[in-house]
This record gives structure tokens, sequence and C-alpha cells, in this order.
């Protein structure tokens, strides 16, 4: 059995922090859920109205108002986030080739096989938060769009921005609704007056939507449940101190919870990052934010080796994972554990999180040890058949025959015996 990795040596570790008041949480949005379930738009116009301050008479952004966001996007915006859709639909376009359906014939007169489905409707859940990531709507709507599903719903907060709409309507959504928190995701699985219940939802959110997806789990299907967003570099003594510390601090001003790391073999390198972040933080607009998380949830980790440093990185299971060695190919090929892995100092979180086709919607909390992120395949169902000549039926008939009677499944034996004819 694998064995747990020796404990580094922390030049920073994280501070002790406050947890949030989860059986709170748990609690508000079972009721939220209930009253959405009972009363539909009502209730979600009450709690946009008590959360977001915001009256919505009309949930739905009708097209007119779409069209109007678009419009009203300066030029580059657009440009920029018609570049991000490009990106991220040729990525997902490639992901797609490789899921193919599959037929075959393993003994003569049994056929087996698998059909891929899309998911036929889609809730993309797009957060509005503490600034307008205009990429968000982007990573959930179109994957779901190349994998063909036939209409994705997007949900946003009712004070989004309007470039926020903007991006749902040039991404692909096919309706567009302002309800945020997790009204938005009851609604979604419950369905209302104005909004349809769907087979799935994606996308990231504060702990309330996070709360909500997983209590409408099994009603639907979520992609996942994710914590605040998270970045590690693995790093030897090539690494730089300068680079990795504006990455770190990147990452960090997503929010006041968002975990940030090194984990290194070197010494100097872990102290000069340490010094470079306290010394960047001075002149950082974002330093409210950014410093808090990295005074409550920054570490620098000292490892033994290049193993332990593996070792480490695994156990973590970092939803970011920058690899900064001398040999990054060949360091990210030991790695086992994490969301999406960014090789070598030239490939940035930043890239991935806006424009460069890989989706930033990824595990956290240790997720990554089962599972990767949002992809085309989120959005489809992979279901087998099989079918049988006389044949198939004299090669398994008779061992299911025999099991079912070990069995006393009287039943099974003869729905078995039956086709043997």
């Amino acid at each position: 059995m694998p064995t747990a990795p020796a404990t580094p040596t922390y030049i920073k570790s994280p501070a002790a922090r406050a947890q949030d008041s989860v059986g709170a949480i748990e609690d508000t949005v079972r009721e939220i859920i209930a009253q959405v379930r009972a009363r539909g738009d009502a209730a979600v116009r009450e709690y946009s109205l008590k959360f977001d301050r915001q009256d919505t008479p009309v949930l739905e952004v009708g097209m007119d108002a779409r069209l109007r966001a678009v419009a009203d996007l300066d030029a580059q915006t657009r440009q920029d986030t018609e570049f991000a859709i490009e990106r991220v639909r040729a990525f997902a376009e490639a992901q797609l080739a490789t899921v193919l359906p599959l037929e075959v014939e393993p003994l003569p007169g049994l056929h087996l096989g698998h059909r891929v489905i899309p998911v036929q409707r889609i809730g993309a859940y797009v957060p509005g938060g503490r600034y307008p990531i205009l990429s968000a709507p982007v990573m959930t709507i179109v994957p779901a769009k190349v994998a063909g599903c036939e209409e994705v719903i997007a949900c946003l907060p009712p004070g989004a921005h309007p470039a926020m709409i903007a991006g749902c309507h040039l991404s692909g959504a096919d309706r567009i609704f302002l309800v945020g928190g997790a009204q938005a995701i009851a609604a979604m699985a419950c369905g209302t007056e104005s909004i349809p219940a769907v087979d799935k939802i994606v996308g990231p959110g504060n702990a309330y939507v996070n709360e909500a997806k997983r209590q409408v789990f099994g009603e639907v299907g979520i992609d996942q449940l994710a914590g605040p967003s998270e970045i590690f570099v693995v790093a030897d003594e090539t690494g730089d101190a300068e680079m990795i510390a504006t990455d770190l601090l990147a990452q960090a001003e997503h929010d006041v919870r968002t975990r940030v790391g090194l984990i290194t073999t070197s010494e100097p390198l872990a102290r000069a990052t340490l010094a470079a972040v306290q010394r960047q933080l001075q002149d950082l607009p974002t330093a409210d934010v950014a410093g808090r998380a990295w005074h409550d949830y920054g570490e620098i980790a000292l490892c033994a080796d290049e193993a332990a440093m593996l070792a480490y990185s695994d156990q973590v299971a970092a939803e970011h994972l920058q690899v900064h060695t001398r040999d990054p190919h060949a360091t990210s090929l030991k790695l086992r554990n994490y969301g999406s892995l960014f090789i070598g100092t030239l490939a940035s979180v930043v890239y991935s999180d806006k424009c460069c086709g890989t989706n930033h919607t990824l595990p956290t909390m240790g997720a990554g040890r089962y599972t990767g992120g949002l992809w085309v395949g989120s959005f489809l169902k992979v279901c087998t058949h099989q079918w049988l000549d006389q044949r198939g039926v004299a090669a398994v008939a008779p061992p299911a025959v025999r099991q079912s009677r070990t069995e006393g499944m009287e039943g099974h034996r003869r729905a078995a015996a039956l086709r043997l004819g």
C-alpha cells in the first residue's frame, strides 16, 4: 500500500481560521429549496429581494435585452470574449472526438456496445461574486453546446454585470434567467412557472450554492461540489521566486478563502518566495483580498527531496497545479492528483482561467484524488446496450441458468432458460 508522505517543514503554514457554520447554511438552504418547490416563481422573487436586494418581476432575460447587452460590450471586450469562446469550443470539440460509440462481438452472436448520448437539458449556474468573471459562462455553456445538449439554461444573479449576460448569449445559452444563489439551484432542480427543470446542474458558486447542489443531487445530476479556489506550485531550486509569488497572489485575489501554496525542495526558494509575496502585497490593488487569503490559507512547504515533494503535492490534490522544475514535463508525468496541470513557467493559471481552452471549473478540497474538472464528457452519458442471436444465447444462457439456480433465484433461472428454446 502507498505510504503517507513525510510531513514537510512549513516555512509558512496556514493560520488558524474560523469555520463556516455548516449547520446554519444547511438549514437555510433546505428551507429555500422547500419554498421554491412549493411556491415556484413567487419564492424565487422573494429570495432575490431578500438576498440580492433586487426586485425581479420578470425572471427571464428577453432576446432584446440579450442583444442589447452584447451591443453594449466595447469592441475589445467582445473580441476577447469571442476569442475565449473559440478556444474553449475548439478544445471541447477535440475532446468530443475521443469519446466514441462502441460495438463489439466478444463471442459469436453476443453483441455489446455503448452509445454516447448528450444530457438533454443543462442548467448552468453563472456566479456573480466579487468580480464579473467574463469567462465563467464560457466554461459551462460552450462545452454543453459542443456535446449536443438540446437546451442550456443559464442562471446568474440579478445584479450581475451586463457583460455576463452578453457572455451567456455569445456562449450559446438557450435561455437566461436573472436568479442567483441557492434559489437558482432550487429552481433549476425543481422547475417553476418560468424556469424549466433541468437534468444536470453545473457551475461553481458560494457556500449556499454548493450546499444547494448537494441537497438536490439525485433529483438532478451535478458536476461537483466545489470549494474556494486553490493554486499550488511544485518547484525545485530553479524556480523563480518573483514569478511564483505573482502567480500565487493572482489566484489569491479571487476570494479571501483561496488556498495558495508552494511545495519545494529548495529552502532558499521558499524563503525568497515568502519575501516576494510580502513585497508584492504592498502595491497590489486587491491586497485586501489576496493578503487575507495569503495570511489565512497560504503555505510554503519545504520537502526533503523530489519524492517527498511529489507525494505531498498528490496529498494536497490542488485545483490548479503549476510545475516549475528543471524538467517540468518529466516532473508532470510523476504527478497523479490535481484538477488541471500547468507545465513549465510559461503556463500560467490565468491563461486557463480566461481563454486558452482548458476548463477552469475544477475539483477542489482534495477531490482531484478521484475526479477531473468540467469537460465535454460532463455533458454526455455513455450508455451500454446488448443484443444476441441464438449463438449468443447458447453461450451465455447455461452459466446464467446455473448461477441463478445456485443463488436460489428461480425467476431469474426461468428467464435465462426460456431463451434456450
